[in-house]
């Protein structure tokens, strides 16, 4: 194993670095900054069952310290991302690949991770359970323990592939849904994705974005998703991927620490395109600074 490798599973990957669903597209739109085999791998633009024009405009807002977006799973549905989508990253990405799932049913959830799950570029099926379920009013499916079981569940038993579950912040106990995921046969967990924030124009006193209240992700998030990512490690024994604010080397060695095993770049992309090969090339130099050998020797140490 190099310097840099570390493992989700069974799966080996050469370095952490992840560019977070939803701010990478589907990857291959990248390939024009950079040699996208640079990367431990993609966390695809998320995904449902069927196509989706997403929320109306305006839907990103700029906060101090990161940004509100409302963009509402905008894709083309699973069958147009895999006929496309995955040929078109397939030319410029020779890795294997994450496939980020969302749904409003246990049965759409399903059915679009078992497409996925016979594509031979992926490794890893991540289950955004953040979404309304449109069964029980609305409420996010990571906000319930049994609900998020209840998907998990269904996926695990639609596929073969490893099956993550992304976790949402917007919860007063994020060990709970960790657990009930685990016990439901989650193979790993992602987390956190964004919390729920706003902002209101001064002048006129109305919400900047159309719904109103949106996903808050970006630096100012990263204090609450690292202490998540540390809960959730001491909680189960999963491999865990590290997800808001990071933007250079020092906070991926902190997820680390923190636990987790690798990490993915979310709204840092938007601000600068080479986010990502930039931090794999900081992590030997801060390494070399602070005395770590490997990055597999330091995780979970904070827990220590």
């Amino acid at each position: 194993m190099g310097r840099l490798t570390v493992k989700l599973g069974d799966w080996e990957i050469d370095n952490p670095i992840i560019p977070a669903s939803g701010t990478f597209g589907f990857g291959y739109e990248f390939a024009q900054y950079y040699n996208l085999d640079k990367l431990g791998s993609i966390s695809l633009k998320g995904t449902t069952k069927e196509p989706r024009f997403g929320n109306p405009t305006p839907r990103i807002a700029e906060c101090e310290a990161g940004l509100i977006n409302a963009i509402g799973l905008q894709n083309p549905g699973v069958h147009k991302v895999i006929e496309e989508e995955l040929p078109k990253l397939r030319q410029v990405f020779h890795k294997k690949a994450i496939a980020n799932i969302s749904g409003f049913s246990v049965e759409d959830y399903a059915y679009t991770a078992a497409l996925f799950d016979k594509e031979e570029d992926i490794a890893i099926l991540e289950i955004n359970i953040s979404c309304p379920n449109v069964r029980h009013g609305g409420m996010a499916f990571g906000t319930d323990p049994e609900a998020a079981a209840s998907v998990c569940r269904a996926v695990k038993q639609a596929v073969q592939k490893p099956v993550y579950m992304k976790l949402s912040p917007n919860v007063t106990d994020i060990a709970a849904i960790a657990k009930a995921v685990a016990e439901a046969g989650a193979d790993g967990i992602v987390l956190i994705n964004t919390l729920l924030g706003m902002r209101i124009e001064p002048r006129t006193g109305k919400p900047i974005v159309s719904t109103k209240m949106a996903g808050f992700s970006g630096p100012a998030i990263k204090p609450v998703a690292l202490r998540m990512v540390y809960q959730v490690c001491q909680a189960v024994d999963l491999p865990v991927v590290g997800v808001g604010g990071i933007q250079n080397a020092d906070d991926v060695l902190e997820f680390l620490s923190a636990g987790a095993s690798a990490v993915q770049v979310g709204a840092q992309n938007l601000v600068d395109p080479w986010a990502c090969p930039r931090i794999i090339e900081e992590l030997p130099q801060k390494m070399d600074e602070y005395g770590v050998g490997t990055l597999q020797e330091i995780i979970g140490r904070a827990r220590q």
